[in-house]
């Protein structure tokens, strides 16, 4: 057990000098919970120490579960990866792309080249972004007064492409329409789907886009680094009565709750006694779908929300449906096509079949990557698999 007290010696240490907050980290193999812990405080201006069942905004750590749900309805023939998904969303049907903006800077747009597919919106080669890493996408929003997604306001989702389908990857927009088209084709709110196929099935029982009240007692608050360094609480809380059901970004949960999740897919679609999906759809999931493009850096356009992204920089990275891939081994040890992605205040998973083993480390600090953030995650993870070693050589 010695590796499993060096993680806790890392996130102890890390709490108690108030470089984050408060954590709760778990591991699990495809049968077990291997590591456990929460450390620090919920809240820097509360005295509610963290603990296992407390409640994060887990932001887009909700793209994989949105994508789940839509590929049991591609299992069931309701969706489709490859047809123009503007056959089950009109808004999509005629698609179009900024090129610029004229001389009295207004945008300038023309068709789309091609039709976007569920396959590109799954990988984030559709043609969307995201206004954090795109400062044209900042200024098109300032233009046409549109809002922000994460107001969940449907004009939200009134923005062009910013590049033809299919073309390249640029994180954006995309899992929100997947969403959008898992309601279309369920005929039910996203939110309502995802209990009825995912988390009941699973025994995910604390995750859901509204927080409950018992869940708000248990709510972990967020916290912005400042200039100096240092964390400071800040007002932050998903509209509670939202337009659309944001499945890029909307969910609230539990590390124990996601964990789950990661299972299910280290179980080749099985959890709880329940298949939630076939073998042959996870299979397809934990693939390149992306073919010869790549994930490119980030680059950050709104400073207090996310840092500059250029995970594993020297290394391809690849997408599927819709997780991130590491097509090599890293310093942490996850083996090559694993699975991972994260939340935009610092919560992150990753997926490693090969060694059949996932984590899931939570945290509420604005902005993404942050670096201390990084440092908890990174150490959580190479203690992880110390510990997979450690028991392999005893074996």
């Amino acid at each position: 057990m010695g590796n499993n007290a060096q993680i806790d010696d890392v996130l102890r240490q890390k709490t108690n000098a108030a470089e984050i907050a408060g954590v709760v980290a778990i591991a699990a193999n495809s049968s077990e919970v291997i590591y456990e812990a929460a450390y620090g405080k919920r809240d820097l201006s509360k005295p509610d120490p963290m603990t296992a069942d407390t409640v994060f905004w887990i932001a887009s750590m909700t793209k994989a579960i949105t994508t789940a749900g839509a590929m049991q309805l591609v299992q069931q023939g309701k969706l489709s990866l490859d047809a123009p998904i503007g056959k089950v969303l009109p808004d999509l049907a005629s698609p179009q792309v900024l090129e610029g903006f004229d001389g009295n800077g207004e945008p300038r747009l023309r068709a789309a080249k091609c039709p976007i597919t569920l396959r590109h919106l799954m990988t984030h080669t559709a043609g969307f972004a995201y206004d954090m890493w795109n400062g044209d996408m900042v200024r098109y929003l300032e233009k046409t007064g549109l809002p922000g997604v994460t107001t969940c306001k449907n004009d939200a989702l009134k923005i062009p492409l910013m590049s033809d389908p299919g073309t390249r990857w640029e994180y954006g927009t995309n899992i929100d329409f997947v969403g959008k088209a898992v309601e279309a084709a369920s005929g039910k709110r996203l939110g309502d789907y995802l209990r009825d196929h995912l988390f009941m099935p699973l025994g995910m029982s604390d995750t859901g886009f509204r927080i409950s009240q018992s869940q708000r007692h248990r709510l972990a608050g967020m916290h912005g680094r400042g200039e100096d360094g240092a964390l400071a609480p800040i007002p932050f809380e998903l509209e509670q009565d939202p337009e659309f059901e944001m499945g890029g970004g909307g969910l609230y949960g539990t590390a124990g709750d996601y964990i789950k999740f990661t299972q299910m897919i280290l179980n080749k679609g099985r959890g709880n006694g329940t298949e939630v999906l076939k073998p042959e759809t996870v299979a397809l999931m934990s693939q390149n779908n992306i073919g010869d493009l790549n994930m490119t850096k980030m680059t950050s356009a709104v400073a207090f929300a996310t840092n500059d992204v250029d995970l594993f920089p020297d290394m391809d990275k690849k997408w599927g449906l819709s997780f991130l891939i590491n097509t090599a081994r890293t310093p942490e040890g996850r083996s090559a096509g694993s699975l991972a992605w994260a939340g935009l205040a610092n919560t992150y998973y990753w997926i490693d079949s090969a060694r059949d083993v996932a984590g899931v480390i939570l945290m509420q600090v604005l902005p993404f990557v942050d670096r201390k953030c990084l440092e908890a995650f990174a150490s959580f993870e190479r203690g992880v698999y110390a510990g997979l070693d450690s028991t392999q050589q005893a074996a």
